[in-house]
């Protein structure tokens, strides 16, 4: 009889990482934590159709917020997208 070979013992610290350069503090603004995923995701592939509709729903979030932080991290977020998806193109 036959057993397969035992597997290594995965990282665990796989993926924990990223975690890190994510503001983690209750005090951290939805914009501090965009723009914190934006500077970990800037080299890791995304499909263009994502970008579209994050584009699409952060242009209304930008119409529709009177938080002027928040207005401008969308507002440079779209334009990232935008970017992106022209380059795709």
């Amino acid at each position: 009889m036959t057993t397969a070979a035992a597997q290594p013992p995965r990282d665990r610290a796989l993926g924990r990482g990223i975690s890190t350069l994510i503001p983690q503090a209750a005090t951290a603004t939805p914009a501090e934590h965009a723009a914190a995923v934006l500077a970990a995701m800037q080299s890791v592939p995304v499909r263009v159709g994502v970008l579209q509709a994050a584009a699409v729903l952060l242009e209304a979030r930008v119409r529709a917020t009177e938080d002027g932080a928040e207005r401008a991290a969308a507002a440079t977020t779209v334009a990232m997208l935008r970017s992106a998806i022209g380059q795709a193109g």
